[in-house]
């Protein structure tokens, strides 16, 4: 089971991007979603924080929505 976080930072167009752990472009600055069977579980939770909420292209592609 994969561990997950949220980008604290926004990307240009406002979306705040899931990562899971082992990803590139792990962000420093994030907030912890703990483990989650798939990123589309990570990408719910992830949206009590942040509305826009979008999977990472590079690690959570299934997810990434453009």
């Amino acid at each position: 089971m994969p561990y997950y976080c949220v980008n604290s930072n926004a990307q240009i167009n406002g979306d705040h991007e899931v990562h899971e752990q082992g990803c590139t472009f792990w962000p420093s600055n994030k907030i912890d979603l703990g483990w989650h069977n798939n990123c589309q579980s990570a990408v719910v939770d992830a949206k009590r924080h942040y509305r826009q909420s979008n999977g990472c292209y590079w690690c959570s592609r299934p997810c990434h929505t453009g």
